[in-house]
């Protein structure tokens, strides 16, 4: 009987934002991405995780990222992703800089690596300026430059979003807790919206101090995760947009702490958090 075929992958997680790495630099891309990734990131019958990552050589970067989320669909970017691959590029000796540039379906980013006893443990990422027209997000919720607590009711719910594209879409909503029938009943039916065409990421925020929020996230495609870094992201942004923060943030997430700073319209997004690697294995083909 002929054993199957294998591909070899990296557990890792930013924040406890976890997702399967596959490093293809040395072995072939998958034939077919999202069926391994449905079936990869499985909890009881995979490795586990909120999707997997690709990462694939690029002519002009460090690597590329490609992220398929748990269901098998493609994102664009993902926040705690790019730094886990930034790690994996660094400490598995692929490109030993400390400053790396990393391709992602958002655009190339900047990565600066925080470096302890030769391996990457943190990470800063220059996520990029926002894009805010409701067309580039893309919603059909509204017109004009840029939709900030507008009143939606959704569920029986009314609240008041504000919508945030970091190279993926995001819908952010401060609310005076973020309850579960918020994010696990509200959270999908948002995702689900017809007026999110790409479907979108809903991030539902409790705002500590000026400086401090406490984020809780339905990710597109992947439900409930422990942290979302473009969601983050995205609260940092709309947070100044709505005047209740400032423009440099401590957020809480359910796996750990990032710290974001968004100076204003036209500036990047700049967001620090850790990067784990966890184990590494194999697991069939199909």
């Amino acid at each position: 009987m002929t054993a199957p075929a294998m591909i070899r992958f990296t557990k890792m997680h930013g924040a406890g934002n976890d997702y399967v790495y596959v490093n293809c630099f040395d072995q072939p891309e998958p034939a077919d991405p999202a069926a391994l990734a449905r079936r990869i990131s499985d909890r009881r019958f995979g490795v586990g995780g909120d999707g997997m990552i690709l990462i694939l050589p690029s002519d002009t970067a460090a690597a590329r990222m490609r992220m398929f989320n748990a269901d098998g669909s493609e994102g664009e970017m993902c926040g705690n992703g790019i730094r886990c691959v930034a790690k994996y590029v660094y400490d598995h000796g692929i490109c030993q800089q400390p400053r790396l540039r990393i391709d992602t379906g958002a655009g190339p980013l900047e990565i600066e690596l925080g470096i302890e006893a030769g391996k990457a443990v943190t990470a800063t990422v220059d996520m990029g300026p926002p894009r805010l027209r409701p067309e580039e997000v893309p919603t059909t919720l509204a017109a004009g430059d840029s939709i900030v607590d507008l009143p939606v009711t959704v569920g029986g719910v009314e609240l008041a979003v504000t919508c945030v594209s970091m190279g993926n879409p995001h819908c952010v909503i401060f609310v005076p807790e973020a309850t579960d029938d918020l994010v696990l009943r509200v959270g999908p039916l948002i995702e689900n919206h017809p007026a999110f065409p790409k479907r979108t990421n809903v991030e539902f925020v409790e705002t500590i101090a000026r400086d401090e929020v406490r984020q809780r996230t339905w990710e597109r495609g992947s439900g409930e995760t422990w942290a979302c870094g473009t969601g983050a992201s995205a609260v940092c942004v709309a947070g100044v947009l709505t005047g209740r923060t400032e423009a440099e943030i401590l957020n809480h997430l359910r796996g750990g702490d990032l710290r974001l700073r968004w100076p204003g319209p036209g500036s990047s997004v700049i967001m620090t958090g850790p990067a784990t690697e966890v184990f590494s294995g194999t697991f069939p083909l199909s």
